[in-house]
């Protein structure tokens, strides 16, 4: 669900001074220009997106590379920050920072911000958002918290456990910060998981992970259930979200195996699993 920000006036000075102290002498005149971030937008500032009682998602495409980051807090202080989940790392066009860890109906302040391969720091105004009311949630077989865990997988980046940075536990541990990314497996990617006992299935929901460069996305897949019946192909529109597709089977395993990809470290955000 999209709930609109909030704009504020901006609380960062347009320029900042460098002052001589503990500086050398080359450098103590320096001024650092804060470029308003209106100038690499292209026409569409950064906006919430998916907030949720408990997490947010900024969302923002760039004219040009930028590193970007996001401060955020329940004042204008801030006090935390979120970074894109991107392994190239370095500037890109598309961001996406999850706000995680966010406290149900309450008002949050952020702004964003970026550097650019110049060297020229781009900063939005300071704008505001409200988290949902917390709501009884559908439970999600597919959580670690559920009992569920990874049966098998094609691989994990950079050889990583299951439970290691972009291991496979990143795909049912409930966290849209997180990811499991396949090391380079393209469209022979595959995550099988078992739910803590045999369940019948209603639905489930799949979240792709992607790369800047357009890579590593899932175009479409097939679940393979306890009797071998394989369901699909379903098609992921987008990695923006996560997609919901109906699934009626009763079954304690489930395997998603990558039809179609952009190649690369094909992988999830999430995977989820609801009972009927």
């Amino acid at each position: 669900m999209k709930r609109k920000s909030e704009p504020m006036r901006s609380m960062l000075p347009a320029m900042l001074l460098v002052g001589a102290f503990a500086l050398p002498a080359w450098a103590a005149s320096i001024m650092i220009s804060a470029y308003s971030i209106d100038e690499v937008a292209g026409g569409a500032l950064p906006e919430v997106s998916e907030v949720t009682a408990i997490e947010a998602i900024i969302v923002f495409r760039s004219s040009q590379p930028l590193a970007c980051s996001v401060v955020f807090g329940e004042s204008p202080d801030f006090g935390r920050i979120a970074v894109d989940d991107d392994m190239n790392g370095g500037a890109h066009s598309d961001h996406h920072p999850v706000l995680s860890g966010l406290t149900p109906d309450t008002e949050y302040f952020y702004r964003v911000q970026g550097t650019g391969h110049d060297g020229k720091l781009y900063v939005g105004d300071v704008r505001s958002f409200r988290t949902l009311q917390q709501a009884a949630a559908q439970p999600n077989l597919a959580d670690l918290s559920e009992g569920a865990r990874i049966r098998s997988v094609s691989s994990n980046f950079g050889g990583a456990a299951n439970d290691g940075a972009w291991g496979a536990n990143a795909a049912i541990d409930g966290n849209r910060a997180t990811a499991w990314s396949s090391n380079g497996d393209g469209d022979g990617a595959f995550i099988e998981i078992e739910l803590s006992k045999t369940a019948r299935i209603g639905e489930v929901a799949i979240w792709s992970r992607s790369m800047a460069d357009g890579t590593s996305r899932i175009a479409s897949f097939t679940l393979t259930d306890d009797a071998d019946h394989k369901h699909g192909p379903f098609v992921l529109p987008d990695t923006k979200e996560a997609h919901r597709f109906p699934l009626l089977t009763e079954t304690r395993t489930l395997r998603l195996d990558v039809v179609e990809s952009t190649g690369g470290n094909t992988g999830l955000v999430e995977f989820s699993v609801f009972p009927r």
